[in-house]
């Protein structure tokens, strides 16, 4: 079995609003340097785009689009949905039964919401997760600061030993996908 490299709503709307979430820039670079990497080692890589029925993530708007600062390539995979889970009535687990992947590597936005909650679905349902800690993020809450809630769930995340697969946190340099 493999690895899949899943970047999670990495969109124009919530990375061209202001405030944009935190460490924007460190998180393209490393996000661009982890698929450049999985598609020299034919790891496959999946985009996910969060849509709603109205506002800026409307399917087909500007908002919607993945961030431009993304290098993503014709043979990238793109999955759409509509909740925080992006296994939720998408085709993401066909997709990765399909390619023959056991372990995904998860980075992106929104820490709290989407990345989570996928990275909590995909330990459920026996993938081994690495989530990539330096790769997602969030914006600032009233609550917490951006880098206090990355923090939070990198440790989290992490913790949780109840799940059929584990979940770890690895850097983004630290990253080995399964065939390295």
């Amino acid at each position: 079995m493999g690895s899949a490299l899943v970047v999670i709503d990495v969109q124009e709307g919530p990375f061209q609003s202001s405030p944009q979430p935190a460490f924007a820039e460190q998180i393209f670079s490393r996000i661009n340097a982890l698929t450049s990497r999985a598609r020299k080692l034919d790891i496959p890589v999946i985009f996910v785009q969060h849509e709603t029925a109205a506002g800026e993530l409307r399917h087909g708007t500007s908002g919607w689009a993945l961030a431009k600062e993304l290098g993503v390539h014709g043979a990238d995979i793109i999955v759409r949905k509509t909740t925080p889970d992006s296994f939720h009535n998408t085709t993401l687990n066909d997709i990765l039964t399909h390619v023959g992947v056991d372990n995904l590597v998860v980075c992106g936005f929104a820490t709290e919401f989407c990345v989570d909650t996928t990275v909590r679905r995909a330990a459920t349902l026996g993938y081994s997760v690495t989530l990539v800690s330096d790769a997602h993020t969030t914006r600032d809450k009233k609550h917490a600061s951006a880098a206090q809630i990355i923090t939070h769930h990198n440790i989290t995340l992490s913790s949780i030993s109840s799940f059929p697969s584990i979940i770890r946190t690895r850097l983004a340099q630290d990253i080995h996908f399964s065939n390295e």
